[in-house]
């Protein structure tokens, strides 16, 4: 792996669950047999996917300060830092600092506002913590938020959030990715988002820049972690040298093919079993 030219050191930022593929546990496999070299920084231990209804969490943000001070010690040094679930805000506010510190030093920093879904924020998530996520996409080389954490974080469109509420025309999706920019966010991915009638994912390379809209059809199933698989494909393949556009066209490819094969899983709550489809991530819009 050392002397893989496009093996890259990256940082996860993100929860650990103890049951259930999701975060770290989903993130990890894929980035690794990626052939990049991943180390983690738990934001929280969780005994198992929330979707059980009954878990408990543990907060991280004692160690995760700790780990920061001896990994600035020791000198470690990181290519990526991928961010994901923050618990509080203290831990939002520390993981933006510690993301504008590696974005100076000209680490990539990948930024997956993990806040809300289905028009509200979830549970535990203040306006104090929208805030600092804010900042945090000031420092973000790529920025994949949904289309509910794209309005949340711009001011815009948030009447249209809600459940079953109408799309999006093409000229609002442009100005919502235009909202993203202005955080200071280099390239942007809003997935989640209806224009015009067809389900989308809105990619943009750059502020002022042509909007790119790929369509995907809906699996109409739901199983947690697909958002960190999405994230983790598109990573690894950026990382890899490939551009945003195609990065993001597979990552969307491969999520809607382990739904359609999982999608009689009698446990949907634990996640995709991932490390069962390793190879067939590989392979899936490589053909």
């Amino acid at each position: 792996m050392e002397d893989n030219v496009n093996s890259k050191r990256i940082l996860l930022v993100n929860d650990m669950a103890g049951y259930g593929k999701v975060a770290l546990a989903a993130m990890i496999p894929i980035l690794s047999s990626a052939h990049h070299q991943v180390f983690n920084l738990p934001t929280a231990l969780v005994s198992n996917t929330l979707d059980y209804g009954t878990f408990d969490i543990l907060e991280t943000t004692g160690y995760m300060r700790g780990a920061i001070d001896a990994w600035e010690k020791l000198g470690f040094e990181f290519d990526a830092v991928a961010t994901g679930f923050l618990v509080s805000e203290e831990q939002t506010k520390l993981v933006a600092d510690f993301c504008h510190a590696r974005h100076e030093t000209g680490a990539t920093v990948f930024v997956d506002p993990i806040m809300g879904d289905e028009g509200k924020l979830y549970n535990g998530v203040s306006e104090a913590t929208v805030g600092f996520m804010r900042e945090m996409c000031g420092s973000a080389d790529v920025v994949m938020p949904n289309f509910t954490e794209a309005a949340f974080l711009t001011g815009l469109f948030n009447e249209r959030t809600a459940p079953g509420a109408k799309g999006l025309t093409h000229a609002e999706a442009e100005e919502l990715v235009a909202g993203m920019h202005e955080l200071g966010a280099a390239k942007v991915v809003v997935t989640s988002c209806t224009v015009d009638d067809e389900h989308t994912t809105l990619v943009s390379e750059g502020a002022g820049g042509e909007l790119t809209v790929l369509p995907y059809d809906e699996v109409p199933v739901r199983f947690p972690g697909t958002g960190d698989i999405f994230s983790a494909v598109l990573i690894a393949d950026m990382l890899g040298g490939t551009g945003l556009v195609a990065s993001t066209r597979r990552a969307m490819d491969v999520v809607r093919d382990l739904l359609v094969r999982c999608e009689h899983n009698e446990d949907k709550f634990k996640g995709i079993p991932i490390e069962l489809y390793l190879d067939r991530i590989a392979e899936v819009g490589h053909a």
